[in-house]
């Protein structure tokens, strides 16, 4: 079958072929600013569950938030706006008995992203300047695991199984997709095994619209020696995932920028895609906040982009409008990372993979 190839996968290429690009940062960190109530969230929606905390929510009840925090971000200089969905999903939407809104909650998010993106694209327009803006379907790993058994005497127990996240996934998709999302980012990756059926779920709306609907990775590291919760390294999480082609390949939240570094330079090397890290404001404190400054993120993220190692940049938990913007600021005159040349990867029995000259 021949999909409808994607224009914004075209646009975004050719933006990304002469700088490196910007996506938001975070959106919880964000929405705690605006210390609403249980009835803010809630609404009139008459849900039997307290909503305080169902961030995705708010699409429904409370669209001025999201809609004000896009604003924000672009104003700060982002490229990318990623919709308010993280949680937007059958699975985690049952803790607030509001699985019944997934595509509602995913088609208002991301049309109220796309009509944000769209006004910003066309101030820009209106001053004779080519610079789009983007949407990404954010779609997160749901607290589910298809990988390992959350029953400690039971290791062969799963509370789901593929097909059934799969069947979820697609819901999500469908929605952000029929909403306006340009991508599906399917971030936050600590079970590799998930991010396959997010990859599945995607390939089987695009059957059902026959288009391309391009996909963005971002896996989350568990500890400083750069395995997911499932045990796979970024180098191995690539190999296992490069078969879906994503726009982009990357890591997210984990730690910070500091961290974050050796793992970021390895996979730069050997990625055939380009690479979106979006780290957190450093490692939170007693509290649980954050304290890094925009000033400190930005001159930790500009030594990626000075070494040709990142591509898209952004913020995940603690970061702000103000750190975006000074990241903005310190990689605007850094020529974008040039793509790895697609290699032959040897996989050896008990052996990292090494890549031979293509």
């Amino acid at each position: 079958m021949t999909l409808l190839p994607s224009a914004a996968r075209t646009a975004f290429l050719e933006q990304a072929a002469k700088r490196i690009l910007i996506t938001d940062g975070a959106f919880g960190t964000e929405i705690q600013n605006f210390r609403l109530s249980e009835a803010d969230y809630a609404g009139t929606l008459g849900l039997a569950k307290d909503q305080k905390g169902n961030n995705d929510i708010l699409a429904l009840t409370a669209p001025q938030v999201p809609e004000s925090i896009h604003r924000a971000y672009f104003e700060a200089g982002a490229d990318i706006a990623e919709t308010n969905t993280f949680s937007a999903n059958r699975i985690s939407q049952a803790d607030y008995a509001a699985e019944h809104l997934v595509r509602e909650i995913n088609v208002e998010s991301a049309r109220l992203a796309r009509r944000v993106a769209d006004e910003f694209t066309a101030k820009d327009a209106e001053k004779g300047i080519k610079r789009p803006r983007f949407v990404a379907g954010a779609i997160g790993p749901t607290n589910k695991t298809l990988s390992l058994s959350p029953d400690v005497n039971d290791p062969g127990f799963r509370e789901i199984d593929w097909d059934h996240l799969v069947d979820v996934y697609a819901e999500q998709v469908h929605a952000l997709v029929e909403g306006g999302a340009d991508f599906i980012l399917i971030e936050t990756v600590f079970d590799t095994l998930n991010a396959k059926a997010g990859v599945m779920s995607v390939r089987q709306v695009e059957k059902e619209l026959g288009r391309e609907i391009p996909i963005m990775m971002s896996m989350t590291l568990t500890d400083l020696s750069g395995r997911n919760l499932s045990g796979h390294t970024v180098e191995a999480f690539w190999y296992a995932i490069r078969h879906a082609k994503p726009l982009t390949i990357g890591l997210n939240c984990s730690f910070g920028a500091t961290q974050l570094r050796p793992h970021v330079k390895a996979l730069s090397e050997i990625a055939d895609t380009l690479i979106m890290v979006y780290p957190n404001a450093g490692l939170p404190n007693e509290l649980g906040e954050y304290d890094e400054m925009p000033q400190t993120t930005a001159g930790l993220v500009k030594e990626w982009a000075t070494q040709g190692q990142v591509n898209v940049l952004g913020g995940c938990c603690g970061s702000t409008p103000a750190h975006i913007a000074a990241m903005a600021q310190a990689v605007q005159a850094l020529p974008p990372r040039k793509m790895a040349v697609p290699a032959t990867v040897t996989r050896l029995a008990g052996l990292e993979p090494f890549v031979m000259a293509a």
